[in-house]
């Protein structure tokens, strides 16, 4: 019986066939020139004709090497997708994802690391949005969404965590008789949400040491809700902050919330076109949002 020819040697000869260079042929395979031209005499040799001409530096196939090589580029093509086929089909999805701009910036983001490490099979794009959204046109699979707005009942709506808010400040904000409230035209009525909250809670002397600065001058008042945050960070004042997006700043010391937090009324929502439990990325992300906020808020409130 005849010995099969070595199946490494006419791996070697498709490569070079293909190439119609010795010299390629070894790029391509990680070895020397000396290896490609020895296995291609190994199988010269089993099967006692020439597979190549060499003329002039320059190889060529013989009529017996085209014949070779139409087999062999049709085997390892076939023996390729065959091993393609065989392997696992890796399970990624991706979702993209709405995100109101300050909750994106102050909370969200910083924590795309923890979500990637929890959930390395799902990859999230996020948009920067708030307030109403279209979300077949926007390409949106969940968006994230305080419920100060109606949205329709074409979306499905779940519950992530109750709004937290109070004051948050440097320490010398909260020095003065009265300190500066800091406004933002996003969440015109977030003083007043605070101090109702308040007094729902039975704090009303603390919420009265906030309103106009003795002297008269004009209260700073800002286009967005993460600029009157910033502001408080840069000793300007005192302003409103939701615990999500300040709870990093708390905890690395660089604000305080002399008054702690308390519920405004409000929640965040999660928003789909389906139910979450339809879609597993969905449903990861709906159980690692609620998770997460769960534990931003636990040393605050």
């Amino acid at each position: 019986m005849d010995r099969p020819l070595p199946l490494h040697a006419l791996q070697v000869f498709d490569v070079a066939a293909t190439e119609l260079s010795f010299a390629r042929a070894a790029q391509r395979l990680f070895v020397t020139h000396g290896a490609v031209s020895r296995q291609i005499r190994t199988l010269e040799d089993a099967l006692g004709l020439p597979l190549f001409e060499r003329r002039n530096r320059a190889v060529f196939l013989t009529p017996a090497g085209e014949r070779l090589h139409a087999t062999t580029r049709q085997m390892f093509e076939q023996l390729a997708q065959t091993v393609a086929n065989l392997r696992p089909v890796a399970a990624s999805r991706t979702l993209v994802v709405s995100c109101e701009p300050t909750l994106a910036m102050r909370w969200l983001i910083p924590r795309l690391g923890a979500f990637a490490q929890a959930h390395p099979d799902i990859a999230l794009h996020l948009h920067s949005a708030g307030g109403l959204i279209d979300l077949a046109s926007a390409g949106v699979d969940v968006a994230i969404r305080r419920n100060d707005f109606f949205w329709g009942h074409s979306l499905v709506a779940e519950p992530l965590a109750d709004e937290w808010i109070g004051p948050v400040g440097l320490p010398a904000a909260f020095e003065a008789e009265h300190p500066a409230p800091l406004h933002t035209r996003t969440r015109p009525q977030a003083w007043h949400d605070w101090q109702r909250a308040m007094k729902g809670e039975g704090h009303a002397p603390a919420s009265g040491r906030y309103g106009a600065r003795a002297s008269g001058s004009p209260i700073p008042a800002f286009e967005h809700f993460y600029l009157s945050l910033q502001a408080a960070g840069a000793g300007l004042g005192a302003a409103i902050g939701s615990v999500y997006m300040v709870s990093d700043e708390l905890r690395a010391g660089r604000l305080i919330a002399p008054h702690g937090f308390v519920r405004d009324g409000s929640a965040y929502v999660a928003l789909a076109r389906e139910s979450f439990d339809a879609n597993p990325a969905t449903q990861a992300l709906l159980t690692w949002l609620r998770s997460a906020m769960a534990e931003s808020a636990a040393l605050w409130i």
